[in-house]
């Protein structure tokens, strides 16, 4: 099973195409999908078809960088990111690539978008392009804050499940004590990520630097571009439980399909390259970013 971590919708609905790109994705073995908003429209959009395909799609709301003219509701945002489909704030992020001049005001609503995340517990998916410093600056930042609450929000767990599991636990009546017990059984040790640089192009230092803040790094069609040979060699040292693959659909096709409208089933192809890369078997790889998938956006189970 494929999970696509980072699909936009607007088109395939304009058109009346869903139905069928759903369908051709399960065909590929693509079982998983999140789709991603980014403005008011489309954040409506991807939370209605996560409602309307329960079980195959999930939704990220935000307001990416290039909202910064249009109309933004603060309050409709919070009412989206209440419901069970949204499991992440997204896209957002920084672009100077066209937008230099703007970065100022981009940071601004960078800023508040990771602010929002941290209020509603749910990670981001981030979008950085000749921006590194500023991106890594800033998610500096909201590592701390998403760490500091995950460590309160371990804390108040143990306590609980201290008081619950005490007089019953096994490994308690072994010698262990109740909080190693409680720790054991819900995996606190292994708290969910702050959040993914989508569509990684960067170098080694920028992805070892995002790694360190505990985010993730997913890898789109780029991968597979002849050109790519760079990249290629980043994404080979990515462990193994930081990886994530997306399509960004319908944008950057991958080979063998390059000219073609980009879809979730050929997420499959940016898994068999980057499995050729590492050394691995596709399924292998598959199994892999399927289960950091479900973990970043807090799903297992």
């Amino acid at each position: 099973m494929f999970f696509d971590t980072h699909s936009h919708f607007d088109s395939f609905d304009k058109d009346g195409t869903v139905p069928d790109i759903l369908s051709r994705a399960a065909a590929a073995g693509v079982t998983r999908m999140c789709a991603v908003g980014s403005s008011e429209a489309s954040n409506d959009l991807v939370v209605r078809l996560a409602k309307e395909y329960p079980g195959v799609l999930t939704a990220a709301v935000g307001y990416d960088r290039d909202q910064l003219e249009n109309p933004r509701s603060p309050e409709r945002l919070a009412a989206l990111a209440e419901e069970p489909c949204v499991v992440a704030v997204g896209e957002i992020g920084l672009d100077y690539y066209y937008s230099a001049e703007t970065a100022a005001e981009q940071q601004e609503l960078f800023g508040q978008m990771l602010e929002f995340a941290g209020a509603h517990r749910l990670p981001v998916i981030v979008h950085s392009r000749y921006a590194d410093e500023d991106t890594l600056r800033m998610l500096g930042e909201f590592s701390m804050v998403w760490k500091t609450a995950e460590r309160r929000a371990q804390a108040e767990r143990r306590r609980a499940n201290v008081r619950s599991i005490a007089p019953h636990s096994s490994a308690a009546s072994e010698g262990a004590s109740a909080t190693e017990a409680a720790k054991s059984f819900h995996g606190v040790d292994n708290p969910p990520p702050p959040g993914v640089l989508h569509c990684f192009t960067g170098d080694a230092p920028f992805a070892e630097a995002l790694m360190d803040l505990g985010f993730m790094i997913s890898f789109a069609g780029i991968v597979t571009f002849n050109n790519a040979d760079p990249l290629r060699a980043v994404a080979r040292e990515i462990p193994e439980d930081r990886l994530l693959i997306e399509t960004d659909c319908p944008y950057l096709t991958p080979k063998p399909f390059r000219g073609k409208v980009n879809e979730p089933a050929y997420v499959v192809h940016v898994a068999e390259m980057l499995a050729q890369v590492r050394g691995t078997t596709t399924e292998t790889l598959a199994a892999a970013t399927y289960a950091n998938a479900e973990r970043l956006f807090q799903r297992e189970g």
